[in-house]
């Protein structure tokens, strides 16, 4: 037997794994993804909802690059419903809810680098934890998982 036959017999007839563990390429991501997303899906609930309520909890006097504190709660406050349909859709491993996915992490890190001026670490954070969720599903979202 030849090397490429023994490792043909490792594999089944559609060329993936056989053993316990028979995952796809990438399944970790799309998980890590969609918990990514309900966690940022939080944390822009948390920031919408002390900007409406108009909380000490942000800096005085801070200048936004569009509109003021109260808009920027409403939009991280619906952002943040949109995550949360988002994640449902991609750990349904519905085509839609990858797109969907992309979209929102996409408006969250817009909206992150945007309100910079208030909060430049927290706001950094989002970003960066946005643009690892936009990898994770543009690269693994697109494989259908088996049922």
């Amino acid at each position: 037997m030849t090397m490429f036959d023994t490792e043909m017999q490792s594999r089944g007839a559609t060329g993936a794994p056989v053993g316990p563990y028979q995952e796809p390429r990438g399944a970790g991501w799309v998980l890590f993804a969609g918990m990514m997303l309900v966690l940022v899906a939080i944390l822009n609930a948390i920031y919408g909802i002390a900007a409406i309520g108009n909380s000490t909890f942000f800096a005085n006097d801070t200048k936004y690059i569009l509109s003021d504190l109260n808009t920027w709660g409403w939009v991280s406050l619906g952002l943040a419903a949109l995550q949360l349909g988002a994640a449902l859709s991609i750990w349904k491993g519905n085509k839609y809810g990858q797109w969907f996915g992309i979209g929102t992490a996409g408006l969250s890190a817009i909206g992150a680098l945007m309100s910079i001026p208030a909060y430049p670490l927290w706001s950094l954070a989002v970003f960066a934890v946005d643009l690892l969720v936009i990898y994770g599903l543009a690269v693994y979202g697109g494989q259908h998982r088996p049922v």
